[in-house]
This record gives structure tokens, C-alpha cells and sequence, in this order.
């Protein structure tokens, strides 16, 4: 047995409570081992610290095995009935038997024989204020991202000196472009996002700023005047909930604009700028040049000398940060907020902003910008939830590297809903682009493809989200060419039709059938062909199983499936599912 291999620590997502009274615990082995079996006993069940020390254990409930590239990940799922717990783990190959204790790997005949103290691994309490809650509606949501500046036109009026004329949907767009998107002519939209099936919006930032992006904030409590007022921003918000929809804001805290007041004092005075400390200045006065960052004179996103970074360490900026949210909160009624480039933001400001936010509404959704693995961020109290960008690439690279197999998917995936807890696995905002990415019918250059991998979106565990234009396959390479106008002139002309009533079709699936939205799926890999991927999705109560088919080989499939019983499918006809084709059914 390989020992090195084995991982448990009582923390994080490999030991925390599921609820109240649930308890999830898992263990990492490597593919030798041939079966886990879970002890555990409330810690005083022979007595206090004497007498008997020796755990009568009972075996733990095992939920499933996951398959990782080079591990497997056995979970079980434990209901303390003191709401305190020890455990350990006996761990067992064709050849061998271990037992894992918090000290260390014992033969079993070694650990049954062992007169110390055994040095179990303990969750001491089920504290209720320490279990991770995640607001419920999260789930059931698909989110519709929306560029302001390129959504729609609805307030000539507000428009920019410089804006330009609305471009057509094959023109590229610079920089430095202009369009007029505003906040009105969000809300004169909203009844085609409601007619699409959307339940939530997420806006880029509407506070003021100098570019069109708005992600370098000049004020954190005006709306920028080219999108509209904040009577424009309540109207919108009103209009959504009114409609079923949801609206979450961007918060951009790690960095100012070079315009933001605070800032521009701190450029002025320098030391003396009773604001020096809302940065991080290493040294004044700054190179008027360039690369400020790059010479360390203070710190900024990404060495943009225009985003200097805030100092949200500082006790002052993160009181007034916490106000902003709020303000946006009562002034505008909002239900989230992802936080930009969230993982350069102190702990201490994200701690604060849980617990003062949650104050004034409890199933407020705090979303995170993190392209990695975020469990720090994620233990309850700080973010809800990340932006999956992991599963983005895990799905993304299984068409674009023709060698990847369906067991190289399946590890990929099962990475990525291992690393968290299943409650926070529940409202993970998964994406296949965004503002910051190339558009995805660009990337794959085939409608086919395109709906192969919206078919795995809306397939897995998490909540949902489109970029703006994404629903007619709009292109657009790197930023800024993926912020291209919406064509709304060749929408209301029924150009994009049959793309429009596709998206609508897997929306309306996923709202519909709850095994959608489970955390519950099983890779079932029908075919012998490396490159067909096959899982069902199950119901929490069990009673809905739906299965999903992709083929990305070179041949046409041979699938027997009731008309009835399809959910969604493309390419699929007399009882064969051609090639670069999905299907989705009940089984």
C-alpha cells in the first residue's frame, strides 16, 4: 500500500458539518487501496479522561468514492448524536491493513494492540454558528452577465461625447470605445431576459469611472452618469424583482481608479495626505512617467499604474467599504455582489463584510473573483461561493486537446466538486466566459461543440451563468473584442431564432428538473470510446435520474431513447447520436 499517499486532516473540505446534525468526512488514498471503513464515537463515551480509553466505534455511512487522476477520495457522512465526534479511519489493500489516526499510520494488528492514548482524530462541537450556510435560492438561479456599456442603448441623453454608433455583431470593438448601454436600457430588456428564463442579473460596475468597464472607480457612491441615476438604477432593480429576477453589483475594492478623490490626495500630499494609508505607497513622491508599480513605489492591479491597490488591511478602509455595500444595499435593494479580484482583498475586510452584510440580509449572495482553488475564502464566513473558472477549464479542455480522454473529464470534474464543501458546491457560479475570456463559440469555432459544452454547464452541480450575447453564440476574441455590441436589431428580426429557443430549451430544463441541480452525479462511461462522456445526474430524494451523452468521437452512437424522455439533444435521430452531437434524457 502506497502510505505516502493517504491524506485526512480534521479541517476545511475534509471534515465539516453539512447541517445541523450532519457531519462530512473524507479521506485521499491512492488507487491500491480497496476499501475505507469509517470509526467514530462521541470522544466521552467510556467516561472522562480515564478508565477505558479504547474507542468503541461504529462504522460510518460511506457516500460515495471519487476517482481523481492520481487518488481516490472516499467520503462518508456521520450523524454525531452529542454533536461532538472522534473517528479514525482502517484503511485496507489486497496485501495490507492499516489504521489512520491524527498521529500517524499504524499496522491494524499494531493499533489493536496499542496500550497509549490513542490520539483519534476529534471534531470537538458542532457549534451551529460555525456551519457553513449558503443562501438556498443561489441554486436555483441562472444568472445573465451584462457590459453595460455594450447591452443596450435606452437613454441617448446620458450618452457620452465620444460614443459611437451601435455595432453591428461581426464589428470588433476597441479599448477605448463608447456605446451608450445604460441602466434604462437594462430595464427595457428586462421581459426578453424573463421571456429567456433568466432569474439573475449580473451587472459590471455601475459606479463612476473613467473607461467603459468602470472597473477603475473614480466614486464608490455615484452611479456613473452615462448609465444613468440612481432613480435609473432603483427603477431597474424594481423592474427585475418584479419579474422573478435577482441583481447582483460588482464590487471593485482591491483597487481605485487613478480619479478617486482619496487617491488624487495621496498623488498631492503624499505623507501628509490623511489618506496615505488607504494605499499601499512604498515610496513618494511617484515617477510621472510610468511603471510606478513595477518600480514598487506603490502597489497596483496587475502593475497598472491606474488601479493602485487599496489598503483593506486599514481599518478605516474597510469600514468605509462595508458602508458603500450597504448603502448599495438600501438604496437599491440588491441581492449580491461579486467582489473583484477578491482574493488580494484582506481576510480581515471579507470577514467583516460577511458578518455586517448577512446582518441586513441574511440570504445576501457574496460572490468571489478566484480563478483558483479558494477554500481559504470559503469556510462560512467570508464568500458564499467563487467563480468556477476551474470547471471552465476542465470543460473547455476536453475539446480543445483532441488526446484528452473521458476518464481525463471525469478526474477534471471530480476535482473541481472535491475541493469544497457540498454546501458550497450548491452555489459554485459556473461559466464558460465572461468579459474577462475569450467568447466561447470563438474558442471552439463549432456551433456543435458549442452546445456540447452548454450541455455540460447546464448539467452540473452549482448555479448558472450566460455572458450577455451568449445565447446567440455572439463573437468576440480577448478583451476587448468579448464586449462587442448586442444585436438587438437583428434580434428583434428573428435572426437568432432557433439560437434564442435552444438556450431557452436548456434553461427551462434546468429550472424544471431538480436532479439538474443536485449535487449528486455518477460518470457512467456507456461506450468503450475514450472520447464519448457519459453520467447521470440523480435527485437529492433519488426518485429523478437523468443521463447524459456527449460524443466528441469520430463516429455516430447507437442509443435507443424514447422520444418522451428527451430533454434536450443535437444530432440526435433514428436511434443514433451522430458525432460532436449531445443528448439528455430520463432514464
Amino acid at each position: 500500500m502506497n502510505l505516502s499517499a493517504i491524506y485526512h486532516r480534521c479541517s476545511d473540505s475534509y471534515c465539516y458539518c453539512l447541517d445541523d446534525t450532519n457531519i462530512i468526512i473524507s479521506i485521499r488514498t491512492d488507487y491500491d487501496v480497496t476499501n475505507v471503513t469509517l470509526m467514530h464515537n462521541d470522544p466521552f463515551i467510556n467516561g472522562i479522561m480515564g478508565g477505558n480509553n479504547r474507542l468503541k466505534g461504529k462504522e460510518a455511512d460511506q457516500l460515495k468514492v471519487t476517482k481523481l487522476e492520481n487518488h481516490l477520495m472516499w467520503t462518508f457522512k456521520v450523524t454525531p448524536e452529542y454533536k461532538r465526534l472522534a473517528y479514525y479511519f482502517i484503511i485496507e489493500s489486497e496485501d495490507d491493513k492499516y489504521v489512520l489516526c491524527e498521529d500517524r499510520i499504524y499496522k491494524y494488528d499494531e493499533f489493536k494492540k496499542y496500550k497509549g492514548r490513542q490520539q483519534l482524530f476529534m471534531y470537538s462541537w458542532m457549534n451551529p454558528s460555525d456551519i457553513i450556510k449558503t443562501p438556498d435560492w443561489v441554486n436555483d438561479t441562472v444568472w445573465y452577465q451584462i457590459f453595460i456599456d455594450r447591452f443596450c442603448n435606452g437613454d441617448p441623453s446620458t450618452d457620452p461625447e465620444n460614443v459611437l454608433p451601435w455595432k453591428d455583431p461581426d464589428k470588433t470593438v476597441k479599448y477605448d470605445d463608447f456605446y451608450g448601454g445604460d441602466l434604462k436600457g437594462i430595464t427595457s430588456k428586462i421581459d426578453y431576459l424573463k421571456n429567456l428564463g433568466i432569474t439573475g442579473l449580473y451587472l459590471t460596475p455601475i459606479c463612476q469611472g473613467s473607461t467603459n468597464h468602470k472597473y477603475d472607480t473614480k466614486s464608490y457612491t455615484k452611479i456613473d452618469p452615462h448609465f444613468g441615476s440612481d432613480e435609473d438604477m432603483a427603477e431597474m432593480v424594481k423592474a427585475a424583482h418584479d419579474s422573478g429576477i435577482r441583481v447582483m453589483m460588482d464590487g471593485v475594492f482591491n483597487h481605485s481608479g487613478p480619479l478617486f478623490k482619496p487617491w488624487q490626495d495621496v498623488v498631492e500630499n503624499g505623507p501628509q495626505s490623511k489618506y496615505y494609508d488607504w494605499f499601499m505607497v512604498n515610496k513618494w513622491p511617484f515617477d510621472k512617467s510610468s511603471d510606478n508599480s513595477k518600480k514598487k513605489n506603490y502597489y497596483s492591479f496587475a502593475f497598472v499604474d491606474m488601479m493602485p491597490k487599496l489598503n483593506t488591511n486599514n481599518e478605516e478602509v474597510i469600514k468605509y467599504i462595508v458602508s458603500v455595500i450597504k448603502n448599495w444595499i438600501e438604496k437599491y435593494d440588491i441581492d449580491a455582489i461579486r467582489l473583484d479580484v477578491s482574493d488580494e482583498i484582506s481576510h480581515t475586510l471579507c470577514k467583516r463584510m460577511h458578518r455586517e452584510l448577512k446582518k441586513i440580509k441574511p440570504d445576501f449572495y457574496i460572490l468571489g473573483e478566484a480563478w483558483h482553488d479558494s477554500m481559504p475564502w470559503l469556510r462560512g464566513d467570508e464568500f458564499d461561493s467563487v467563480m468556477n473558472y476551474p470547471l471552465t477549464d476542465s470543460i473547455n479542455d476536453f475539446w480543445l486537446d483532441s488526446k484528452k480522454t473521458a476518464k481525463d473529464f471525469e478526474y477534471s470534474i471530480n476535482r473541481c466538486f472535491s475541493m469544497y464543501p457540498m454546501q458550497v458546491n450548491k452555489v459554485l457560479f459556473n461559466l464558460l466566459d465572461s468579459h474577462d475570456t475569450e467568447r466561447l463559440i470563438t474558442k471552439l469555432s463549432d456551433i456543435r461543440s458549442f452546445y456540447q459544452q452548454f450541455g455540460v454547464l447546464f448539467t452540473m452541480p452549482g448555479t448558472v451563468c450566460i455572458y450577455y450575447g451568449t445565447e446567440i453564440a455572439l463573437e468576440g476574441g480577448h478583451d476587448p473584442d468579448c464586449r462587442r455590441c448586442m444585436p438587438w436589431k437583428q434580434i428583434m428580426k428573428g435572426m437568432y431564432y432557433d439560437k434564442i429557443e435552444r438556450m431557452k430549451k436548456l434553461i427551462a430544463m434546468r429550472k424544471e428538473h431538480q436532479a439538474l441541480r443536485s449535487n449528486n452525479y455518477e460518470f457512467t462511461h456507456l461506450f468503450d470510446n475514450d472520447r464519448v462522456i457519459s453520467y447521470k445526474r440523480i435527485s437529492d430524494d433519488g426518485a429523478e435520474v437523468i443521463s447524459v451523452v456527449i460524443n466528441c468521437s469520430d463516429n455516430a452512437l447507437p442509443l435507443d431513447i424514447k422520444k418522451k424522455d428527451i430533454l434536450f439533444q443535437t444530432g440526435y435521430a433514428d436511434n443514433m447520436l451522430a458525432k460532436n452531437s449531445i443528448i439528455i434524457y430520463n432514464i
